[in-house]
């Protein structure tokens, strides 16, 4: 393993770590206007949501590679609003340009082909093409780093939102009204040019934990198995009780573990290994209660 602290290297080699590890991350395209009325929009990834009640989105604009405050940041500070309109697999080629250094009055709106929407209760337009968009007020901005360090390239100031109205395209939605993932559609932002599309097989479900019993609770030899992986063994740790002698008796006798059994014996195979074989493809299947009476068969 590599042990790196960040003045043994230049800044830009560190970010590029911190950029490409830290990661997938949502994209806020800011949409933000000066005194003046010119529109800037800009994506940045440096972004999160960080409270809901009231509900805060953060976002941090880092100086350019001249030590100057991006366009975003000079607006917010002459007028403390933005809308934050979320990025899908749909514009994420507009969004990439929309990014390019413009002069400050340029509206990156004309020039990356977005539609631009009054919003409501900001001075900011939002994106129509967007799957979200948040009116926001900003509350706050904090410079990050001490105060020679606010002038380097690179260095950020945390711009801090409070969402006023939010507007979510009806297509989104599912039958329940709630916010489908693959109807979705959202992109995530990893280091030097590569992003990552949430959808299809990059998609996933994990339960909610519970108090479950524990990876401490399985017998060592699941612990320490070569077959199993963490997920394996946290999906065991979370059933609330393992199952009793007269459940694992009976698992013994059904057809599928009498013919482990007979592998085992004729077929000079390892038993445990058999048996833990048997317990991840149950897992994979979401059979939690019988990949645990497998393993206690081991017994």
């Amino acid at each position: 393993m590599k042990t790196i602290a960040p003045q043994d290297l230049d800044v830009q080699s560190f970010y590029r770590l911190l950029n490409s590890s830290i990661a997938p991350r949502p994209i806020a395209f800011a949409s933000t206007i000066s005194k003046e009325g010119h529109v800037n929009l800009s994506p940045y990834s440096f972004f999160n949501l960080f409270g809901f009640n009231p509900p805060i989105l953060v976002f941090s604009p880092s100086r350019n590679r001249h030590g100057e405050k991006k366009h975003a940041l000079l607006n917010v500070e002459e007028v403390p609003e933005v809308t934050i309109n979320l990025v899908n697999h749909a514009m994420v080629e507009q969004m990439s340009l929309a990014s390019a250094e413009f002069d400050r009055h340029v509206n990156e709106f004309e020039k990356a082909g977005f539609t631009a929407v009054a919003s409501e209760r900001v001075r900011p337009p939002r994106v129509a093409e967007a799957p979200v968009a948040y009116e926001c007020l900003v509350r706050q901005t904090l410079p990050l780093g001490d105060g020679s360090a606010t002038l380097r390239p690179g260095a950020g100031t945390l711009v801090i939102c409070e969402v006023v109205l939010a507007h979510f395209q009806d297509e989104i939605f599912d039958e329940k009204s709630r916010i489908d993932p693959h109807k979705i559609d959202l992109v995530g932002r990893l280091g030097a040019d590569w992003y990552v599309r949430a959808n299809d097989a990059a998609l996933f479900e994990v339960a909610r934990p519970q108090m479950g019993v524990g990876v401490d609770a399985l017998p060592a030899s699941v612990r320490n198995s070569n077959i199993l992986t963490g997920n394996d063994l946290g999906k065991l740790g979370s059933v609330l009780a393992l199952p009793t002698p007269n459940a694992v008796a009976s698992h013994a006798q059904t057809d599928g573990m009498k013919a482990l059994a007979e592998e085992a014996r004729f077929g000079c195979q390892y038993l445990p290994d058999l048996l833990h074989h048997r317990a991840k493809q149950l897992l994979a299947e979401g059979k939690v209660e019988e990949a645990w009476l497998t393993l206690l068969l081991e017994k």
